[in-house]
């Protein structure tokens, strides 16, 4: 079970990690973007977070390019950085690795989305996916880091990361005088959900904060109810490829159950990501792949736990390197 904390060693810890996403932001600022905080006429209340207008289409971006650029602060010449990842964290961790001018190197499973393969290699990493699966990735990795002495950037259970994705909540709280009382990220990692967590709460313990994750990828909800950490026994078969983690960090598991940040974390259908998606492109006009859609799948199934009326909820709708023949066939459908 999660072991307990004190309020006193709460602030602190929340004190310490909201210097540290500030300082992130100005790190990262002349690399990414301030995504907008847009309305919608679904619900005057409901706020999204476009994470599909960052650099590389997705929040991954901005944990990138604060792990790099710390690492390049901290080492003057390293060798190289290396990552597994099924594409975001893979395009992110390409370009900011080229920017800084560091060799970059991610191993992808071999059934990976096509664009996302092809666009971490325009942004100039070399790309491994030959005989890699998501069960045996691990290893390859291992393997990989021993044959080139080149540094892991992993893409959830590492501060940087973690700081670096908790600045579009920082983004979302001081936009506008923008104030919402939920937010709602995807959960695969726990990356984001863990960054925002931070971020919230160190402003104001009243801010609600919620994961969504599919329910046939269910390890994060089962983990956070049982406050044991709970892995899949294979990488999940989900229409949010994005998610096909089987078990959140360990720094993410500090966060999200242990000191209980985190108010909640719900799934949602195959079918309610499906007509998520189709909402996003055809009302919201918003290019989001379905990962990038879970908030608003669990939002519109109304799942996530109501709040006092006129209170905004504030969506963070992660990335949106959508696999275009799946946009396609769920268009028609």
């Amino acid at each position: 079970m999660a072991t307990p904390t004190t309020k006193a060693d709460t602030q602190t810890f929340l004190q310490h990690h909201r210097q540290e996403i500030e300082r992130a932001a100005q790190t990262i600022a002349p690399y990414t973007r301030r995504t907008p905080t847009l309305t919608t006429d679904l619900d005057p209340d409901l706020l999204l977070k476009p994470e599909c207008f960052q650099v590389t289409g997705s929040f991954k971006t901005r944990g990138a390019f604060n792990a790099i650029l710390t690492l390049k602060n901290q080492q003057t010449n390293p060798k190289g950085v290396i990552a597994v990842s099924s594409g975001n964290h893979a395009q992110a961790l390409a370009l900011a690795a080229k920017t800084a001018g560091i060799p970059a190197l991610v191993l992808i499973p071999e059934d990976a989305n096509p664009q996302k393969v092809a666009a971490t290699k325009a942004y100039g990493a070399e790309v491994r996916q030959a005989g890699i699966t998501f069960a045996n990735r691990e290893e390859r990795l291992a393997e990989a880091i021993e044959e080139t002495g080149y540094m892991l950037v992993h893409p959830f259970d590492n501060w940087d990361i973690i700081h670096g994705a908790g600045t579009a909540a920082l983004e979302l709280l001081t936009d506008n005088g923008l104030r919402p009382k939920t937010i709602v990220t995807p959960c695969g990692g726990g990356g984001l959900l863990t960054g925002t967590a931070l971020a919230a709460k160190s402003t104001t313990a009243q801010i609600r904060v919620y994961g969504v994750e599919p329910e046939v990828a269910d390890d994060a909800a089962r983990t956070y109810a049982s406050g044991a950490l709970q892995t899949l026994p294979t990488s999940p078969e989900t229409l949010a490829d994005g998610v096909r983690t089987t078990h959140i960090g360990e720094k993410n598991f500090e966060v999200i159950v242990e000191r209980r940040l985190v108010d909640g974390i719900v799934t949602v259908s195959e079918e309610e990501i499906r007509q998520a998606t189709k909402t996003a492109w055809t009302r919201l006009k918003l290019a989001l792949e379905p990962t990038g859609a879970l908030p608003l799948a669990a939002y519109l199934a109304g799942k996530i736990p109501a709040g006092d009326p006129d209170e905004p909820t504030a969506l963070i709708l992660s990335g949106g390197n959508a696999n275009l023949a799946v946009i396609a066939d769920l268009l028609q459908q």
